[in-house]
Order: structure tokens, then C-alpha cells, then sequence
């Protein structure tokens, strides 16, 4: 009897690496054409929260039932006595495990969720038996499985952190750009690394072993990435207890070194021993000792640690033990490090500011996070989409998209076309409250102006009647702040003011680069 006949290789080829992929890259997409062939609807390439009304997409609903159907025809025929090859039982349990995901995302999502006002969150999972029950269905026919565990506990436990990680990841990095596409598909790996077998094999309870540093201009999200990761942690499940080891929801602890001084900095990570110090009144647990095994703590400007802090802090990493400061015990430290900054670290090793071995030590997984000038140069139009989304964290989505709609007014006629966003989303929320509140925006600077930039090149006596035009029309706009004013002064079209000025910018910026 064979049992996976020819008709089905192709299905269960295509199914089995949808259970090990990256969801966030275009590879996903290959995947699900391959499985639903004529039936398969052509969508985006970026999934992301914007573009879909639910994280299932219409792909995802209309292969679960197709799956269903060949997990059980697939049972059916491991119990009636057919002898599967190993790869065919390494795909087998790919599809038990894509079966099982899909009939238990609802609960594990509702797990997520936080519980309603004045309620707490429930300290059981009702769900667990019939999921076990499932697992003995699909598995029991099968004497040995190879290297993969069908530990319903564990499979419980892997299948919530996927389902968790991916409402962090989708939920809280916005954006349709490639960029941030880009962004999405590495904190995934960050969390589950490139190869999602063996993190199912090996790598599960051991990732807390390599620290993640996350690299990126200030206001790019550094946090929510460092959130995302540590959100959607592995968290084993206690059969006996019927619930989880600890709750995903309490393990992260943000620590801003720039805000502390280094005394300061010392005592929040490594604790004190009373009277360690003046007004050590009494013996104190750092954030590196109360975080759990499961838990993470993240280190927001890590570029500005202090050299002697950093020498600690290296060695807490390679041997996991720490000291309160005043005393001499060991104590463990089991969490996961989260570092992030926005200073080139290479740099600040060169010139003697950041220790080498403690930068190797922490930069084996690098997340770096894209500039909203490079979101909006990959894709202009995402600028519309992010104006709603700061728009309904400033004034929630019942009054997002006309509050957006006044930004977005606002931004056409008072901004360059490439203004570049210094701030990165930080300044755009910024720009939605001033224009909420003020009905104008004051930015930083304005791109390609300088103080004498526009008298000095009109008397070198060199440009071109078009360069005039261009110069002339940046000059007026720099003066009235307004492209519809700019265009009524100059007896032209506002549309051709706006190009004049963006050409001009491009120029002045191309001359500054020279």
C-alpha cells in the first residue's frame, strides 16, 4: 500500500515547507500556489497589518480544509498497516503539524489576547486534551519517528510561540514597503533562526544562550522589535498544572541606559547588597537576577554603556552567574539579552568607546531597522498608510482616517516631496499631533536650504534657464512654507512648484555629496 501516492507528492511537498518557512517572505506565497494551484488567489507580495483585514489570509483558509483532508487520509492509511519511507514520515508530520495549527490558532489566539477589564488572565488552557488527543490520533499508528518529538506538550508549546510570534510581529511592524517586509521576516528568524526544523529538534529552550542586537536610526522602532522577540519567546507547557511555565506577557523588562548613570545603571542590572553604598538601605535584586529563564532584558542604547559595566556585563553572558554589587555570592542569570542602538558601534570601537570582545559577543544575531526615507523611497505611497496608523495612535482608529486625511493635506503642500523624515516614525507622530493641535508642522530643517545657499549659486552666473526656475521657485517656497502660496505669487501651477522645488532639493543635495 502506498502511502503517499503520486497525485498527493506535490501537495504534501508544497504543505510540508510551508510548515518550515518564513511567512513574512515572498517564498510563502510559491508555496501556497503550489499547493492550490487554479485555486489559488494572487495577492501582494508584503503581508502586513494594513493590508489584510485578518493575519489568515483568503490562501491560508482555502488550503486548511484541503490539508485536513490529507492528514486523515494520510492516518488512515499509517493505521491500516502502510509502511511510509522515513522522508515520507518527516513530511507526514509537517502536515500533522500544519493540521494542528489550524484547528487550534483560535484558542492559542485567544490565550494572546489580553482578558477583559477587571477580569484576570485565565491560569488553565481548556484546550490542551483535545489537542493531546489529537496528537495520539495522528501519531499513535507510528512505532518510531525519527528525530522529530511528538511530545503533544511540546508540540502544544511550539505551536502557541508560532502563533504568538506572528500576532507580535504582524501587529506591531507596521508597514507595506520591502523594508519593512524585510524587518518582519527578520525578527522571525531572530526568534526561530533559518532553519525551523532544527529549532523544533534542538534550538527551542536554548535560545536565550545568543544575545540579539538591534541596530537602527532613533525613531525606527528598536523597542517594538526587541518587544516582538521577546513576546514570542518558547514557554514550555506543565501537563501537571494544565497551564504554561511562566506568562509570555511579563517577560520583557526595558532598561534606557542614556537615561541612567552608570552608578545607577550598575544597581538596576546587578542589584545590591545593603550597605553596599549610601542609601543601600536594604538588599536589592537587579533586572539580570528577577528575570526569569523564559523571560528578556532589553538594553536600549547600549552604544552608551560604560567600558567597566560593559567588562561585567560580558561576563555574565559567557558564564550566565552574576554578583550584587557589595557582595561576593554568585547568582544566575537564565533570561535572554536585547540590545539596541543607534550609534555605528564599529566606530565607537575604533575610537576606543566600545569594548571589541564585548561587541562580539552580542552581535551574533543583528537586526537592523529601516529608515522611513527608505520605506518611502521604496514604495511613496506607504506614506498614506503610516499617516493612519499615527493618526489612530494619537486619536484612536474611530478618528484616524480624517485626522490622517488633514495630515496628509498638509504634508503635500508644506513638505518637499522627498523630505527625508530626520526623525523617522517618532517625527511623523510628531507632524500628527502639531498639525491635530496647531493645524501646521514646524520640521526640523528644510532639505537642500541653507542660509545662503540659494543667493550664492544664482550670482555664480552658471545655470541654466530651467536651474533658475528651479532655484527661484525653492527660494519663494523657502519664504512662505507653502507650495499653493509659492505657486499663487509665482502665476504657476502648484503641481509644477512642487516639481521645481523637489528638483531643486535633489540638486543641492547631489552638490552638498560633491
Amino acid at each position: 500500500m502506498a502511502f503517499i501516492r503520486d497525485s498527493e507528492r506535490d501537495l504534501v511537498g508544497a504543505v510540508a515547507g510551508l510548515v518550515d518557512c518564513n511567512p513574512f517572505l515572498p517564498e510563502r506565497l510559491d508555496l501556497e500556489r503550489r499547493a492550490l494551484g487554479d485555486v489559488f488567489v494572487p495577492n501582494a507580495a508584503v503581508w502586513h497589518a494594513e493590508g489584510a483585514t485578518a493575519p489568515r489570509s483568503e490562501n491560508t483558509i482555502r488550503l486548511a480544509p484541503v490539508v485536513e483532508q490529507l492528514g486523515t487520509a494520510l492516518q488512515q492509511r499509517l493505521a491500516a498497516g502502510a509502511h511510509p519511507s522515513a522522508a515520507e514520515l518527516a513530511d507526514y508530520h509537517r502536515i500533522v503539524l500544519y493540521v494542528l495549527y489550524q484547528r487550534y490558532e483560535s484558542d492559542w489566539l485567544a490565550l494572546i489576547k489580553p482578558p477583559d477589564a477587571g477580569t484576570e488572565r485565565p491560569k488553565g488552557v481548556g484546550c490542551y486534551q483535545r489537542f493531546a488527543e489529537d496528537v495520539a490520533h495522528f501519531f499513535g499508528p507510528v512505532p518510531a519517528f525519527g528525530t522529530e518529538s511528538v511530545d503533544p506538550a511540546l508540540l502544544f508549546a511550539l505551536g502557541f510561540q508560532a502563533r504568538r510570534a506572528f500576532n507580535h510581529i504582524f501587529r506591531q511592524i507596521f508597514g507595506g514597503s520591502l523594508p519593512a517586509a524585510r524587518l518582519r521576516a527578520g525578527i522571525w528568524q531572530s526568534i526561530f533562526t533559518h532553519n525551523v526544523r532544527r529549532y523544533r529538534e534542538q534550538l527551542y529552550d536554548r535560545m536565550a544562550d545568543i544575545p540579539t542586537l538591534i541596530t537602527g536610526e532613533s525613531g525606527t522602532g528598536k523597542e517594538l522589535v526587541a518587544r516582538a522577540i521577546a513576546l514570542s519567546r518558547y514557554v514550555p507547557f506543565d501537563i501537571r498544572k494544565q497551564t504554561f511555565a511562566a506568562d509570555p506577557t511579563l517577560g520583557f523588562c526595558a532598561v534606557n541606559l542614556s537615561a541612567l548613570s552608570p552608578t545607577l545603571i550598575e544597581t538596576e542590572l546587578f542589584g545590591h547588597r545593603r550597605g553596599a553604598f549610601t542609601g543601600a538601605t536594604e538588599d536589592r535584586s537587579g533586572w539580570l537576577e528577577t528575570c526569569g529563564p523564559h523571560g528578556s532584558v532589553f538594553l536600549d542604547e547600549i552604544g552608551e554603556l560604560d567600558a567597566a559595566i560593559q567588562v561585567k556585563l560580558l561576563r555574565v553572558l559567557q558564564t550566565r552567574e552574576l554578583q550584587r554589587i557589595g557582595e561576593t555570592e554568585l547568582r544566575r542569570f537564565a533570561g535572554k539579552v536585547i540590545a539596541a542602538t543607534n550609534r555605528d558601534l564599529e566606530a565607537e570601537i575604533t575610537n576606543g568607546r566600545f569594548r571589541e570582545d564585548f561587541y562580539y559577543r552580542i552581535c551574533a544575531d543583528r537586526i537592523t531597522t529601516p529608515t522611513l526615507r527608505e520605506q518611502l523611497e521604496a514604495a511613496p505611497a506607504e506614506r498614506s498608510n503610516l499617516l493612519r496608523i499615527a493618526a489612530g495612535r494619537v486619536v484612536g482608529p474611530a478618528a484616524a482616517d480624517d485626522l490622517a486625511a488633514d495630515v496628509e493635506h498638509w504634508v503635500e503642500n508644506h513638505l518637499p516631496p522627498d523630505y527625508p523624515w530626520p526623525g523617522n516614525m517618532r517625527e511623523l507622530e510628531q507632524c500628527v499631533r502639531s498639525i491635530l493641535i496647531r493645524g501646521d508642522y514646524q520640521p526640523r530643517r528644510i532639505v537642500g536650504e541653507t542660509p545662503a545657499g540659494h543667493g550664492e549659486i544664482l550670482n555664480n552666473r552658471r545655470l541654466t534657464a530651467e536651474e533658475m526656475l528651479q532655484c527661484y521657485c525653492a527660494k519663494v517656497y523657502a519664504d512662505t512654507d507653502s507650495y499653493e502660496e509659492t505657486a499663487r505669487r509665482l502665476n504657476l501651477d502648484r503641481r509644477t512648484v512642487r516639481a521645481k522645488v523637489s528638483a531643486w532639493a535633489g540638486r543641492a543635495k547631489a552638490s552638498a555629496r560633491a
